[in-house]
């Protein structure tokens, strides 16, 4: 790595912290010493155990299950770090937790993403490194810089590579399991050069994660058929949608996302499920229990260590997420 005229420090929190040692091993650096402990009643307790004045730190946290655990963690270890006089703070979330609640559907509602960027900020946070936030206004909802990174042209990589000969021969569509996707969804189309269709579906707003399936919009029919979303929790909705594709004709069903979150009987329902293969990338850890043979991750650390050292040696970050600059992204991971 490129040397700066400031310290580079990156420490972990306890929520993914081989996602934090293979970034610390793309880009050559050790992962900084500190102790992590919990006082008998539950409380998180911290010690850091190298200087970090003047320094600039990067807190690599994803805030994913169990959610309030690691999200007050991230706040005591950015607390310690002011504390001790670090130059920069800057935080590194994967898997950027409580974004789903992005604006008030119905009266006497919170907006919980808006409530946790509050909470970064006031903790003393100066930086936020993430990737496919639920919504892309979040970024709006800070008033300082956030690099907001997309892991969809890994997954639209992938799939170039194991449907080749489909692709080449026009077979392949891409879906968003909701109108809500489509933007996402029309961007990794046009990573691998197909046509898009849109799954209609009703969402329940009185129970969390029910939908139902309306209609499918574009032609599935004899063709392999690739859903595209950026989470994937209890696996109900995006299940629904690929079993809705095989009965409008579709022949193979493959569904990908960036975060593989997959709480309740989520595992259970891909195995279960119409699916090829699921693909996620690494943002949130996938205990040995959820790996099964249909499911796969991609590593997604490489693209974050270039994001971290771009922002370190002050260079341009939009060159890893520009559409003008996708081949640049996709290099990362060949």
């Amino acid at each position: 790595m490129e040397v700066s005229s400031r310290a580079i420090k990156i420490v972990s929190g306890s929520a993914h912290e081989a996602f934090a040692r293979e970034i610390c091993e793309t880009l050559s650096l050790p992962m900084m010493e500190r102790k992590i402990f919990r006082f008998s009643d539950g409380e998180i307790g911290l010690s850091l155990q190298e200087s970090v004045r003047g320094s600039d730190v990067f807190v690599i946290q994803s805030t994913c299950q169990p959610v309030n655990e690691n999200l007050m963690e991230l706040l005591i270890i950015v607390d310690a770090l002011r504390r001790a006089s670090a130059w920069r703070v800057n935080v590194v979330i994967p898997y950027f937790g409580y974004a789903r609640q992005d604006r008030k559907a119905r009266p006497r509602e919170p907006i919980t993403a808006k409530l946790i960027a509050n909470l970064l900020q006031d903790t003393g946070v100066d930086r936020v490194i993430s990737a496919d936030l639920h919504a892309g206004q979040i970024q709006g909802f800070f008033d300082i810089p956030v690099d907001h990174l997309t892991g969809i042209p890994l997954l639209a990589l992938h799939f170039k590579r194991i449907l080749k000969d489909a692709l080449a021969n026009g077979r392949v569509v891409t879906v968003s399991p909701d109108i809500g996707g489509v933007v996402r969804a029309r961007r990794f189309a046009e990573l691998i050069n197909n046509e898009l269709a849109i799954v209609d579906k009703r969402r329940s707003y009185d129970v969390a994660n029910k939908s139902e399936v309306v209609d499918i919009i574009g032609d599935v029919r004899g063709k392999t058929a690739i859903l595209v979303d950026d989470i994937v929790d209890t696996g109900g909705s995006i299940v629904n949608a690929g079993n809705a594709l095989i009965e409008h004709g579709a022949e193979k069903v493959y569904a990908c996302a960036v975060h593989g979150v997959l709480s309740g009987a989520a595992v259970e329902r891909v195995e279960k499920s119409c699916f090829e293969e699921m693909v996620f990338t690494d943002t949130i850890p996938l205990p040995q229990e959820k790996r099964i043979q249909k499911i796969t991750t991609l590593a997604i650390a490489p693209l974050f260590a270039e994001a971290i050292r771009r922002v370190h040696l002050e260079q341009s970050v939009s060159l890893l997420f520009h559409p003008k600059s996708r081949r640049k992204q996709s290099q990362l991971f060949d």
